[in-house]
Formats: C-alpha cells, structure tokens, sequence
C-alpha cells in the first residue's frame, strides 16, 4: 500500500473514532489491521491515536513490520498482548479507547480492561467495516483482477466438465487453476452442487456425480492480494432432463438479476435494490423460494456491508462492490443462482464479472 492510501485511510479512521469521543482506536479485526496498515501477517494489533500509530505483534513479524508499514512504531509482543498495552495506551496518551465490539470476544475485553484498569473502553461496531465499503482506485483494480481471474476459471470447469465427474474432482479443477493462475487461494470454500444438492445454497461439494440433464450450482471465487471475488453460474451439461421447469426457473432468476443491475445507482438502499429482485421472483411464484439476500458487498472480506437485503437501510455510495445473486431453491429438484460482482458508479454501477451466462453446456 501506498503512504498515501495508508495516510488517507488513518485520517478517515481519526475522524470516525474522534466523534464519538474516544482518543484512540484499538484495531484488532484482521481485514481491518491490513487495511489500516498494510500488514498482512496473520496476528497483530493497531492502536491509533490523533498523531500516532503503533502495531504491536510476535517475534515471527517484527521484520515485516518494517517492510510492510514503516511508519508505524512496533511494540514488541514477548508473550501476551496485555503485556504491551499499557505501554501502548501510556505513550499514546490514551483516556477513552474505542474498540471492535463486534469483533472483540468478551475475554478479549476483560483481559485489556485488567491490562488497562484506568481506561475507559468505548465499545464501537461497524467503523472499519464501513470505511472499508468504499473503494480506492487500487482497490478497485486489484478486484478487476480477482474477478477476471475467476471468470478464467469458470470457462476452465466449463471446458472440463463432464457427466461422472463428481463435484469434488470439477472444484479441485477450479481451484487448481486459480492457484496456479496467481491466486493466493480462495475466497471460501467452493461450491459444485449437483441436481437435488443446488437447493441448498450453501452446500459442499462432496462425492456425488456430475449428471447429464441435471442443473449444476458453482459458486466461486478467487483471493488475489488479500481481495476476493465472488461469482455463481449455473449449468446443464446437456439440455435439461426437466426443459419447462429448467427454463422457467432460469429466466426467473436472470430477469430478476438484471434488473436489479440495472436498478443499483447511489442513493438507493440495499433494501430497495433487493425489492426489485424480489418482487420479480415472488410474481413469478417462487417467493417462498428466495430465502437470503440479493447481495453483500466484498472487498478484504467476502461478506462486507454494504448489504442487498430485505433489512439492510444503509444508502449505496459510487465505489462500493456488490455481489448481485437472486436464486431459487427448489427441495427436490435442485437450483438456479447466478451472481455478478457489480461497481456502484456516480451514475450507476458497472457489472465486473464477465463470465458468459449460457447455461447448456455440450
């Protein structure tokens, strides 16, 4: 990261902590310690004052330190964390120290309070989250990567896909692509779902066989730079043992995602561009049948605010990354989502992923 986008990135957090009171915050959230410092090591902690900034980690990252973040005086962590605390909050002059509540556990907290007897703990939620919604121009770049790389691996399962494979063998192929195609890994755990094992939106890929005529979830996505994307397609090798039912829930679930494609431009609510989806999918009978959120945003982490939710009021903003994904699930018979990541823009939004949505394959 760029002094620069780590200078910009700390005076936004200064401003958010500082209006509620708080001379300093206590970052112990992964994605949020690496998007404040650029650390990527996988334990550590900020604390951020109004003029400082200090890390604090083991013996395994001291180096790291000095190449990843430079600027950030290093507290250096011999056994425990509540070790150097109290050093931390003294030279930073520390009264009232705001912190992650909504990732902080409740032994994390009464730990630092016995550390820190003389500090008053301000709990926080959703700050670094929700500066981490609106992306920088690097940020944006290094997703355009991620998805590309990941629309790469789709065509690849397409072309390699084939009845007797099971839904272990066509995910390994994916991700065997994407980490032999630069990707750090993956953004979570691949889903292949076969026929019945599509109606459930997050099952595993396991031993069952690849059928002709059947339809085939796969929901992918590729970790490049610590960013992941996020993509679902689904397929039929073959056409479809069930060609009306296939069909009809098909171009349900398209309508319904690109409309709401369509329909995303700041100022709307997560609540309003779900609606769109939804109110397609629920006239077309198959309501009861669309159980999560349209969306969720994705950057550091895959699930992020903002939300395209039935409960989500949070406002979209030009440079947020969402995930479009209507689907429906049928017990039974299996499913149908299909899911893009799309760029809220000044004037709209700007659909990323470019994997072909033809469902037959062969």
């Amino acid at each position: 990261m760029t002094d620069s986008a780590t200078s910009s990135r700390l005076a936004r957090l200064r401003a958010a902590f500082s209006s509620t009171g708080a001379d300093a915050f206590l970052v112990s959230q992964p994605e949020n310690r690496a998007y404040f410092s650029g650390f990527s090591g996988s334990s550590g902690w900020l604390l951020i004052s109004a003029d400082r900034a200090f890390i604090a980690t083991d013996f395994r990252y001291y180096e790291q330190v000095g190449l990843q973040c430079p600027d950030f005086e290093l507290f250096q962590v011999q056994a425990a964390f509540t070790d150097v605390l109290p050093q931390m909050i003294a030279a930073a002059g520390v009264r009232r120290l705001a912190f992650e509540a909504d990732h902080a556990t409740f032994a994390d907290v009464q730990s630092w309070s016995r550390a820190a007897p003389e500090v008053e703990w301000a709990p926080t939620q959703g700050v670094g989250v929700g500066l981490r919604s609106v992306k920088d121009a690097n940020e944006i770049a290094t997703l355009r990567a991620a998805i590309a790389l990941t629309d790469d691996a789709i065509a690849t399962a397409v072309a390699q896909a084939r009845p007797g494979m099971t839904e272990l063998d066509l995910a390994w192929v994916i991700e065997s692509y994407m980490r032999t195609h630069g990707a750090q890994g993956v953004s979570f755990e691949l889903i292949v779902a076969c026929g019945p094992n599509g109606a459930r939106p997050h099952a595993r890929a396991g031993q069952d066989l690849l059928v002709a005529g059947e339809p085939i979830v796969i929901d992918i996505g590729a970790q490049l730079n610590g960013y992941c994307a996020d993509l679902t397609r689904t397929v039929c090798l073959g056409q479809p043992n069930d060609p009306e039912r296939f069909w009809e829930v098909y171009n349900t679930v398209l309508r319904a995602q690109l409309a709401a494609e369509a329909a995303i431009r700041p100022g709307l609510t997560g609540a309003e561009v779900d609606a769109v989806a939804r109110d397609l999918i629920a006239a077309a009978g198959y309501g009861p049948n669309f159980g999560h959120g349209l969306g969720h945003g994705v950057g550091l982490f895959i699930h992020e605010e903002p939300r395209l939710s039935r409960t989500f009021a949070g406002v979209l903003a030009a440079g947020q990354a969402v995930t479009v994904e209507p689907g429906i699930y049928l017990p039974g018979w299996g499913g149908v989502r299909i899911e893009d990541i799309v760029l809220v823009t000044d004037n709209g939004a700007e659909v990323l992923s470019r994997a072909p949505k033809e469902p037959i394959i062969g």
